[in-house]
């Protein structure tokens, strides 16, 4: 009678081990809003790391010059990532929170930005543009829903007069809606 008693508290350990191995994944469904850069991202998970983040945004720019002055723009953009988190098994074994996509993560970004909505037309052209770039990032979610969001690289920009390489930048703060 011991040893079967033995043997049905190490089966149940075992799938509860197994269970917590495989329970660290990304979420299905995510909605946030973003209130730094006003906007709304919606984040889909393929499988258990791998997700497509998509932000609809208002941006903003500077441009200065000693001859024409300084002028702001605001522009409408639309941010892709293809996002695969690699480090959510050694946060959650750390007992670090995970739960809606708290993690760190490699990413394949496009950006568009459209036609700024109001700009010095005569000190900077108003043109849109596109941008692609590898980066990588965090995203961490707080108590009451508070999310933050990094993530940072060196991508290439194409617009109507001239393609460079530029810095990627993106920082967001804002909640997740639902759940």
């Amino acid at each position: 009678m011991k040893v079967k008693y033995i043997a049905f508290v190490i089966f149940l350990c075992s799938l509860k081990i197994y269970s917590q191995n495989n329970s660290v994944a990304v979420e299905k469904n995510l909605f946030k809003v973003n209130i730094l850069l006003p906007g709304f991202i919606y984040e889909h998970g393929f499988d258990q790391k791998n997700t497509l983040y998509s932000e609809l945004s208002l941006g903003f720019g500077y441009h200065s010059s000693y001859y024409g002055g300084s002028s702001w723009s605001f522009f409408p953009n639309i941010n892709e990532q293809f996002r695969h988190y690699y480090n959510l098994e050694k946060r959650d074994s750390k007992g670090k929170r995970t739960d809606h996509n708290s993690g760190n993560f490699v990413a394949l970004n496009a950006i568009y930005n459209f036609k700024s909505i109001s700009s010095n037309n005569d000190f900077s052209a108003d043109t849109s543009s596109f941008t692609i770039a590898p980066v990588w990032g965090l995203q961490r979610t707080y108590s009451r829903n508070f999310n933050l969001g990094l993530n940072a690289g060196v991508g290439y920009n194409f617009d109507k007069y001239e393609s460079e390489f530029v810095p990627v930048i993106n920082f967001t703060l804002g909640w997740i809606i639902g759940k």
